[in-house]
């Protein structure tokens, strides 16, 4: 794998966020972080470094750069004046770290420049700089995660809901890989009877009947589809779901916005067409995270700025999980209401009827009956919190716990599943139709590797690059 220096290098890097804190970490993870860090610190106890428990945390003074030391022999007579700051050592000992290396961390103030004087300090006595998620790529070379955890961590990091954190620890303990590994358990043991059938073809030797053959094939298959249905919702869990206000002019799609958002995010007034672009804002609904975008009032417009918003409204229903049609309940659906209604069937989408602290049309409730309906008040509140919960519902299958079970997150994940359904598709047919051992065992080979991508049991140095590129340096 494409990096500055290798395994025997140790590295290190400030592991928490840019900026002033109360604290910051600096990580030392390699063969000689012990040694590093004892030409920077010294114990208060006066303990020598090497000498430390592992996982036990002392109180440390932190020294500054060899580089920036007193040399004069009077500027030398006091240790004070050496040093930086005040710390809390941890040592790891492998491989009971996070990397399965020996690791330090060294917590001091979360001052920038202390902590750049720290990481300096390190450089000098023989660490390198981390490269982003080079931890992480060395927890992964080390065994202690496989590629699914790896990248789990990440979506830890970037979690925006409890949905999402939800889902990437369960990723983060394993549980997707150890489906995987199941699924993949299964084909290697038919790719072993069908090889060992094809090894001893002369001997007349059945190693594996084709019932129990297309039953395995079909066991695997199963699991990937059933892997595969929860891609969808899986990437709302990860990213957000993207919900889509849209309605005629002034029928109070931004005052729904605001409701929802329970802030004055849109101007709101009784011109038609005040929204010529679209607003977009994230809103937890449930412990989702939602991202709300209020669009253009579509209609017949030769004004140039009001085509454009109504072009990007278009583009924003096309990108949408649910769409919100909003209608005047005050005075009932106009024509352009209903072809509107037409358009949304075949989508997910609930029709909000606005103003309902107003008089409601006569005979409305009649022409609602059978629509996905909800009544709402931006003025009184009434209807919100029902609305959020049928957002939820309809976003979330079933409208249970959205984190319960495995759930596909990942695109990568979703399209070496993809190539796995395929590859088993063809196998399943292949058996059924009698077809020779090594075609069916190309296939199924195929899928075990495509499997074996998501854990990185198969995998190339360019996709490894790709992924860790995406961390920050000190993760």
């Amino acid at each position: 794998m494409a990096m500055r220096g290798g395994l025997e290098d140790t590295i290190c890097a400030v592991a928490t966020p840019a900026g002033q804190g109360g604290v910051g970490i600096i990580r030392l993870s390699g063969p000689r972080c012990l040694a590093i860090a004892d030409s920077l610190v010294r114990l208060r106890c006066r303990r020598p470094l090497e000498s430390i428990t592992s996982h036990f945390m002392y109180l440390a003074d932190v020294l500054l750069p060899r580089s920036m030391r007193r040399t004069h022999p009077l500027e030398a007579e006091t240790e004070a004046a050496d040093v930086l700051d005040e710390a809390m050592i941890v040592y790891m000992r492998s491989p009971r770290s996070f990397t399965g290396e020996d690791v330090v961390e060294i917590q001091s103030h979360g001052g920038g420049l202390v902590l750049s004087l720290v990481c300096k300090g390190c450089v000098e006595a023989g660490a390198r700089l981390a490269e982003p998620g080079e931890f992480t790529k060395r927890a992964f070379l080390h065994g202690r995660l496989d590629l699914s955890q790896a990248e789990a961590v990440l979506d830890t990091i970037r979690a925006n809901s409890a949905a999402s954190l939800s889902v990437a620890q369960r990723q983060l303990r394993g549980e997707l890989a150890e489906q995987v590994a199941v699924t993949r358990a299964i084909l290697v043991n038919i790719l072993a009877h069908v090889e060992a059938g094809i090894d001893f073809v002369e001997e007349d030797i059945a190693f594996v009947g084709r019932e129990e053959l297309s039953a395995s094939v079909q066991q695997a298959s199963a699991t990937v589809r059933r892997l595969l249905d929860t891609a969808q919702q899986g990437r709302m869990m990860r990213e957000g779901a993207r919900v889509v206000i849209v309605g005629r002019p002034n029928v109070g799609k931004s005052s729904l916005l605001n409701a929802l958002l329970k802030e004055n995010r849109a101007i709101v007034t009784a011109i038609p067409g005040t929204t010529r672009d679209v607003i977009e804002e994230a809103v937890d609904i449930q412990g989702l995270c939602v991202h709300l975008v209020d669009t253009a009032g579509i209609h017949e417009s030769v004004d140039p700025v009001e085509q454009e918003g109504i072009r990007r409204t278009s583009l924003a229903r096309e990108q949408a999980d649910l769409e919100l049609l909003v209608i005047d309940g005050s005075t009932g659906p106009t024509a352009e209401d209903l072809s509107l209604l037409d358009e949304v069937q075949s989508r997910k989408h609930i029709v909000v009827l606005s103003k309902s602290d107003l008089p409601a049309q006569a005979d409305f409730a009649n022409r609602a009956r059978g629509w996905n309906t909800c009544h709402v008040s931006a003025v009184t509140g009434e209807g919100i919190d029902r609305l959020r919960g049928m957002v939820h519902n309809q976003l979330v299958s079933g409208g249970g716990d959205a984190t319960e079970g495995v759930m596909v997150t990942n695109i990568r994940h979703q399209t070496a599943l993809l190539r796995a359904a395929g590859a088993l598709d063809h196998a399943g047919n292949s058996v059924l139709m009698g077809l020779p051992a090594e075609l069916i065992a190309l296939d199924v080979q195929t899928a075990a590797d495509a499997l074996g991508e998501i854990t990185g049991e198969i995998t190339s140095d360019e996709i490894l690059e790709k992924i860790f590129a995406e961390f920050c340096i000190g993760k």
